[in-house]
Protein backbone atom coordinates (compact mmCIF):
# COMPACT_ATOMS: atom_id res chain seq x y z
CA UNK A 1 0.00 0.00 0.00
CA UNK A 2 2.67 2.44 0.53
CA UNK A 3 4.30 1.41 -1.84
CA UNK A 4 1.37 2.35 -4.25
CA UNK A 5 0.87 5.76 -2.54
CA UNK A 6 4.48 6.83 -3.50
CA UNK A 7 4.19 6.19 -6.97
CA UNK A 8 0.95 7.87 -7.12
CA UNK A 9 3.01 10.58 -5.54
CA UNK A 10 6.12 11.09 -8.06
CA UNK A 11 3.71 10.55 -10.60
CA UNK A 12 1.43 13.66 -9.11
CA UNK A 13 4.52 15.49 -8.10
CA UNK A 14 5.97 15.40 -11.88
CA UNK A 15 3.00 16.17 -14.02
CA UNK A 16 1.54 19.18 -15.50
CA UNK A 17 3.54 21.90 -13.52
CA UNK A 18 6.42 21.48 -15.58
CA UNK A 19 5.77 24.06 -18.34
CA UNK A 20 8.93 25.37 -20.19
CA UNK A 21 9.59 28.96 -21.49
CA UNK A 22 12.01 30.99 -22.06
CA UNK A 23 14.91 28.52 -21.32
CA UNK A 24 13.22 28.91 -17.80
CA UNK A 25 11.52 25.84 -15.77
CA UNK A 26 8.54 26.43 -13.52
CA UNK A 27 10.21 25.42 -9.35
CA UNK A 28 9.08 25.10 -6.23
CA UNK A 29 10.58 22.05 -4.09
CA UNK A 30 12.71 23.11 -1.41
CA UNK A 31 16.38 21.87 -0.95
CA UNK A 32 19.37 22.45 1.16
CA UNK A 33 16.86 23.56 3.69
CA UNK A 34 15.49 22.52 7.23
CA UNK A 35 11.84 21.05 8.06
CA UNK A 36 9.74 23.75 8.75
CA UNK A 37 8.05 22.00 11.71
CA UNK A 38 4.77 24.45 13.05
CA UNK A 39 6.12 27.52 11.83
CA UNK A 40 4.24 28.44 8.84
CA UNK A 41 0.85 26.89 9.73
CA UNK A 42 -0.80 29.13 6.86
CA UNK A 43 1.72 26.88 4.02
CA UNK A 44 -0.45 24.19 2.11
CA UNK A 45 0.38 21.34 -0.59
CA UNK A 46 -1.97 21.70 -3.14
CA UNK A 47 -3.20 19.17 -6.06
CA UNK A 48 -4.50 20.96 -9.27
CA UNK A 49 -7.50 18.80 -10.41
CA UNK A 50 -8.56 18.90 -14.04
CA UNK A 51 -11.49 19.07 -15.59
CA UNK A 52 -11.66 15.21 -15.61
CA UNK A 53 -11.15 14.95 -12.00
CA UNK A 54 -7.70 13.66 -11.73
CA UNK A 55 -4.81 15.37 -10.00
CA UNK A 56 -2.80 17.01 -12.54
CA UNK A 57 -0.27 18.77 -10.44
CA UNK A 58 1.19 19.44 -6.87
CA UNK A 59 2.45 22.77 -6.04
CA UNK A 60 2.47 24.72 -2.78
CA UNK A 61 0.71 28.53 -1.48
CA UNK A 62 -0.02 30.49 1.90
CA UNK A 63 -3.28 31.49 3.19
CA UNK A 64 -3.48 34.91 3.45
CA UNK A 65 -7.10 35.03 4.99
CA UNK A 66 -8.84 31.89 5.97
CA UNK A 67 -10.34 31.82 2.43
CA UNK A 68 -7.19 33.16 0.14
CA UNK A 69 -5.14 30.96 -0.73
CA UNK A 70 -2.38 32.72 -3.23
CA UNK A 71 -0.12 30.39 -5.17
CA UNK A 72 1.38 30.77 -8.58
CA UNK A 73 -0.40 31.11 -11.93
CA UNK A 74 1.00 28.22 -13.55
CA UNK A 75 -0.31 26.25 -10.79
CA UNK A 76 -3.83 27.20 -11.59
CA UNK A 77 -4.20 27.95 -15.01
CA UNK A 78 -5.52 24.61 -15.88
CA UNK A 79 -6.84 23.44 -13.16
CA UNK A 80 -10.83 22.85 -13.03
CA UNK A 81 -10.37 22.83 -9.00
CA UNK A 82 -8.02 22.44 -6.03
CA UNK A 83 -7.14 20.00 -3.20
CA UNK A 84 -5.34 21.60 -0.49
CA UNK A 85 -2.95 20.13 2.35
CA UNK A 86 -1.79 21.99 5.61
CA UNK A 87 0.11 19.58 7.99
CA UNK A 88 1.15 16.80 5.26
CA UNK A 89 4.16 15.47 6.41
CA UNK A 90 5.37 12.39 7.03
CA UNK A 91 6.50 11.95 10.23
CA UNK A 92 2.67 13.47 11.23
CA UNK A 93 1.09 10.17 9.65
CA UNK A 94 1.97 10.87 5.96
CA UNK A 95 0.95 9.49 3.86
CA UNK A 96 -2.50 8.33 5.49
CA UNK A 97 -3.65 11.35 4.78
CA UNK A 98 -5.74 11.08 1.64
CA UNK A 99 -3.32 12.67 -1.03
CA UNK A 100 -3.89 13.80 -3.71
CA UNK A 101 -7.40 12.59 -3.48
CA UNK A 102 -8.98 14.09 -0.45
CA UNK A 103 -8.01 17.19 0.77
CA UNK A 104 -8.18 19.51 4.08
CA UNK A 105 -9.50 21.47 1.85
CA UNK A 106 -11.13 22.43 -1.02
CA UNK A 107 -11.48 25.38 -3.64
CA UNK A 108 -11.86 26.98 -6.78
CA UNK A 109 -8.87 28.46 -8.77
CA UNK A 110 -8.13 31.49 -10.57
CA UNK A 111 -5.33 32.67 -12.52
CA UNK A 112 -3.93 36.97 -12.94
CA UNK A 113 -6.24 37.42 -16.11
CA UNK A 114 -2.87 38.84 -17.96
CA UNK A 115 -1.62 35.13 -17.26
CA UNK A 116 0.46 33.88 -20.70
CA UNK A 117 1.81 30.62 -21.20
CA UNK A 118 4.06 31.48 -23.25
CA UNK A 119 5.84 33.51 -21.36
CA UNK A 120 4.55 32.57 -17.67
CA UNK A 121 6.49 34.19 -15.13
CA UNK A 122 5.18 37.95 -16.43
CA UNK A 123 2.08 37.57 -14.29
CA UNK A 124 2.75 34.22 -12.25
CA UNK A 125 0.05 34.37 -10.03
CA UNK A 126 -3.08 32.55 -9.23
CA UNK A 127 -5.17 32.20 -5.91
CA UNK A 128 -7.66 29.54 -4.69
CA UNK A 129 -10.98 30.40 -3.10
CA UNK A 130 -11.46 27.74 -0.65
CA UNK A 131 -15.11 26.49 -0.32
CA UNK A 132 -15.44 26.45 3.79
CA UNK A 133 -12.57 28.84 5.92
CA UNK A 134 -9.61 27.01 7.42
CA UNK A 135 -8.80 28.61 10.69
CA UNK A 136 -5.02 29.28 11.32
CA UNK A 137 -3.35 31.06 14.28
CA UNK A 138 -1.25 33.26 12.14
CA UNK A 139 -1.87 33.57 8.12
CA UNK A 140 0.58 35.75 5.84
CA UNK A 141 0.28 38.83 4.61
CA UNK A 142 0.03 41.19 1.48
CA UNK A 143 3.02 43.53 1.12
CA UNK A 144 2.96 47.51 0.75
CA UNK A 145 3.38 48.50 -2.99
CA UNK A 146 6.92 48.52 -4.04
CA UNK A 147 8.37 47.26 -0.93
CA UNK A 148 10.73 45.61 -2.74
CA UNK A 149 12.12 48.65 -4.64
CA UNK A 150 14.22 49.97 -1.96
CA UNK A 151 16.39 46.25 -1.94
CA UNK A 152 17.62 47.28 -5.83
CA UNK A 153 20.73 48.86 -4.28
CA UNK A 154 21.36 46.14 -1.75
CA UNK A 155 20.78 42.78 -4.19
CA UNK A 156 24.03 40.56 -3.67
CA UNK A 157 24.53 41.00 -0.09
CA UNK A 158 24.32 38.13 2.59
CA UNK A 159 22.53 40.17 4.92
CA UNK A 160 19.10 40.63 2.54
CA UNK A 161 17.31 37.35 2.40
CA UNK A 162 13.93 36.01 2.16
CA UNK A 163 12.35 32.68 4.32
CA UNK A 164 11.18 30.47 1.46
CA UNK A 165 8.74 27.61 2.13
CA UNK A 166 7.26 25.00 0.20
CA UNK A 167 6.79 21.24 -0.69
CA UNK A 168 8.42 18.29 -2.55
CA UNK A 169 11.58 16.36 -3.32
CA UNK A 170 14.49 17.40 -1.07
CA UNK A 171 16.51 16.85 -5.09
CA UNK A 172 16.32 15.76 -8.12
CA UNK A 173 16.55 11.85 -6.91
CA UNK A 174 14.11 9.90 -9.46
CA UNK A 175 15.38 6.54 -8.03
CA UNK A 176 14.02 7.24 -4.84
CA UNK A 177 10.16 7.53 -4.58
CA UNK A 178 10.57 8.44 -1.14
CA UNK A 179 12.22 11.53 -1.91
CA UNK A 180 8.98 12.95 -2.93
CA UNK A 181 7.16 12.22 0.14
CA UNK A 182 6.20 15.45 0.93
CA UNK A 183 7.20 18.09 4.40
CA UNK A 184 7.14 21.02 4.59
CA UNK A 185 10.27 22.49 4.21
CA UNK A 186 12.05 26.17 4.66
CA UNK A 187 14.96 27.68 3.17
CA UNK A 188 16.88 31.20 3.23
CA UNK A 189 17.87 32.37 0.09
CA UNK A 190 19.79 36.24 -0.18
CA UNK A 191 18.53 38.21 -3.30
CA UNK A 192 20.62 38.32 -6.04
CA UNK A 193 18.99 40.46 -8.47
CA UNK A 194 15.70 42.89 -8.89
CA UNK A 195 14.65 45.51 -11.24
CA UNK A 196 17.54 44.31 -13.61
CA UNK A 197 17.58 43.35 -16.87
CA UNK A 198 17.15 39.81 -16.16
CA UNK A 199 14.04 40.32 -13.72
CA UNK A 200 12.39 42.68 -15.26
CA UNK A 201 9.99 44.81 -12.62
CA UNK A 202 8.03 41.81 -12.10
CA UNK A 203 10.43 38.98 -10.18
CA UNK A 204 13.79 38.67 -8.52
CA UNK A 205 16.33 36.22 -8.62
CA UNK A 206 17.56 34.41 -5.17
CA UNK A 207 20.64 32.16 -4.65
CA UNK A 208 19.60 28.32 -4.62
CA UNK A 209 22.91 26.38 -2.90
CA UNK A 210 23.87 24.35 0.08
CA UNK A 211 24.81 27.64 2.17
CA UNK A 212 21.12 29.16 1.71
CA UNK A 213 19.44 26.48 0.67
CA UNK A 214 16.95 27.03 -2.43
CA UNK A 215 14.08 26.06 -4.66
CA UNK A 216 13.48 23.37 -7.02
CA UNK A 217 10.96 21.88 -9.34
CA UNK A 218 7.90 20.07 -7.91
CA UNK A 219 5.71 22.75 -6.40
CA UNK A 220 5.93 25.67 -7.45
CA UNK A 221 3.81 29.19 -5.86
CA UNK A 222 5.19 28.50 -2.36
CA UNK A 223 5.94 31.91 -0.23
CA UNK A 224 8.95 34.15 -0.68
CA UNK A 225 8.67 35.99 2.63
CA UNK A 226 10.20 39.29 3.63
CA UNK A 227 13.09 38.25 6.15
CA UNK A 228 11.68 36.34 8.60
CA UNK A 229 8.23 37.69 9.04
CA UNK A 230 5.17 36.71 7.89
CA UNK A 231 5.49 39.08 4.67
CA UNK A 232 4.24 37.74 1.16
CA UNK A 233 6.67 39.71 -1.19
CA UNK A 234 6.84 36.79 -3.71
CA UNK A 235 5.69 33.11 -4.92
CA UNK A 236 8.16 31.03 -5.80
CA UNK A 237 8.43 31.00 -10.12
CA UNK A 238 10.81 29.43 -12.08
CA UNK A 239 14.11 27.55 -11.92
CA UNK A 240 16.99 29.17 -13.97
CA UNK A 241 19.07 26.05 -14.04
CA UNK A 242 17.60 22.98 -14.52
CA UNK A 243 19.44 20.86 -11.47
CA UNK A 244 18.31 23.60 -9.51
CA UNK A 245 21.88 25.01 -8.14
CA UNK A 246 23.03 28.72 -8.60
CA UNK A 247 19.54 31.28 -8.94
CA UNK A 248 15.72 30.85 -8.82
CA UNK A 249 13.15 33.69 -9.80
CA UNK A 250 10.25 34.52 -7.67
CA UNK A 251 7.18 36.36 -8.93
CA UNK A 252 6.86 39.59 -7.09
CA UNK A 253 3.61 40.56 -5.12
CA UNK A 254 4.09 43.63 -4.16
CA UNK A 255 3.35 45.07 -7.54
CA UNK A 256 0.23 47.00 -8.21
CA UNK A 257 -0.81 44.59 -10.73
CA UNK A 258 -0.48 41.41 -8.12
CA UNK A 259 -2.24 43.36 -5.29
CA UNK A 260 -4.87 45.02 -6.89
CA UNK A 261 -5.80 41.52 -8.43
CA UNK A 262 -6.34 39.91 -5.68
CA UNK A 263 -7.48 42.99 -2.98
CA UNK A 264 -10.47 43.81 -6.12
CA UNK A 265 -11.49 40.51 -7.20
CA UNK A 266 -11.25 38.48 -3.72
CA UNK A 267 -12.38 41.70 -1.00
CA UNK A 268 -14.96 39.77 0.50
CA UNK A 269 -12.56 37.42 1.55
CA UNK A 270 -9.87 38.98 2.73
Amino acid sequence: MIDGVRNTIVAAATAAVAAITLGLTTAGAITNGEPDGKGHPYVGLMMAVGPNGAPSGACSGALVSNRIFVTAGHCTADAASARIWFDADVESGWPDNGFPFFGEASGTPYTHPEFDRENFRYRDVGVVVLDEPVNKPRYASLPELNQLDSLATQRGQQDVTFTAVGYGSQGMKPDRADAMLPTRMLAHPKLNQINSGRTGDYSMLVSANANTGGTCQGDSGGPILSGTSDVLVAVTSYSVNPKCAGTNGAFRMDRSWSLNWIIEAFSDYL
